[in-house]
């Protein structure tokens, strides 16, 4: 038998504490996407210190199962309690970071994603013992958490923040321009910009006949006539010099073959286009990621899902980690011969890669 591995007793214990941290952390997330989906912070953010039935009733909810979430909520520090009047209080500070009227720093709407992710925890599992990927289809309320999320880091800062990121863009999208968006998904970036500039054409594609049927129907509830969706495969696009813009939002690392995608973008490209990327900030070297604030989030989210869904189809699984420098490098290499890259100062999530071909 092989010698027993001595333990820095300090350095256990310093983990152990780590761990019950998880424990306590991994529960809060779930209730507060709880709070989050079923109105309870948004209720609370308007009362004043109020009863556990006065809560319910004010936003038609079961008192038995408010005062259960309000017990993770108090002892997780994150609304007060005053146990004299039997009182719960969302404090301002926290409203601030939860609730639907703090759009886009309403950090609620991500907690979402831990249960979207364990919902394929067990097919997950099964592709780490015989490979392959989870699909698309296979995700519980995908759609519906992706286009929340997307309004709040895509839609919300879309015309004051990343439009503006290329120079003269604006001025061009209200003369007129042809656009396309690359997984488009359930078209709230795009219909934002149809809505803002009724004078370019905008063009959605994504493979979810689900995410274009919403978008579709969303867009015809607001009467736009300068916007449709098509399911598409983007790897195949078939269009030469068709657009001035092209954009895609958290898409391409997702692609079977983005290496493909990419190529077939700066085809459909004009010669003075512009391929407009946002997607995750990071380094594609792990350790260079050490410090990144949510490090350990992404690499999850890829794994459970970015590079799952590129598996499933047989694809290269690039994941949400491919970094800063992959994904230029491939950019170059499918005929961008020019490429920056910019942050927002609000948001230490994406990075916005502006592409050119000449």
């Amino acid at each position: 038998m092989g010698e027993s591995k001595q333990h820095d007793q300090s350095k256990l214990d310093a983990f152990m504490e780590k761990m019950i941290g998880i424990y306590n952390a991994g529960a809060l997330n779930l209730m507060i996407s709880i709070g989050h989906r079923t109105g309870l912070f948004d209720t609370m953010a308007e009362m004043r210190p109020s009863t556990s039935k006065e809560i319910a009733l004010r936003a038609v909810l079961n008192e038995r199962y408010v005062r259960e979430w309000l017990g993770a909520m108090v002892t997780g520090r994150t609304v007060d309690y005053d146990p004299e009047n039997n009182t719960y209080f969302l404090p301002p500070e926290h409203s601030a970071l939860l609730t639907r009227a703090a759009r886009p720093n309403n950090f609620a709407v991500t907690t979402q994603w831990i249960s979207v992710l364990g919902y394929v925890e067990n097919e997950i599992v099964e592709c780490f013992k015989k490979g392959g990927g989870v699909p698309y289809s296979s995700f519980n309320r995908f759609h519906d958490v992706m286009a929340e999320e997307s309004d709040q880091t895509v839609v919300a800062a879309l015309i004051d923040h990343i439009i503006p990121l290329v120079p003269s863009l604006p001025e061009k999208l209200m003369r007129g321009i042809e656009v396309l968006d690359i997984g488009c998904g359930s078209g709230m970036a795009l219909i934002r910009m149809a809505t803002e500039y009724p004078r370019s054409n905008f063009m959605g594609y994504d493979i979810s006949s689900e995410a274009t049927n919403i978008a579709s129907s969303e867009s015809k509830k607001l009467g736009l006539k300068n916007i449709s969706f098509e399911v598409k495969d983007v790897s195949n696009i078939g269009e030469f010099e068709r657009f001035n813009l092209i954009t895609a939002f958290d898409a391409i690392h997702d692609q079977a073959k983005p290496d493909k995608v990419l190529i077939e973008i700066a085809k459909a490209l004009r010669p003075d286009g512009t391929f407009l990327m946002q997607d995750i900030a990071g380094s594609s070297y792990v350790h260079k990621n050490l410090e990144h604030p949510i490090a350990p989030f992404i690499y999850t989210v890829s794994c459970m899902h970015c590079m799952t869904v590129s598996l499933a189809q047989g694809g290269a699984a690039l994941g949400a980690a491919w970094g800063q420098e992959l994904a230029t490098k491939m950019l170059k290499e499918a005929g961008f011969n020019r490429v920056e890259v910019k942050q927002l100062s609000h948001d230490f999530i994406n990075n916005y890669f502006i592409a050119n071909k000449i």
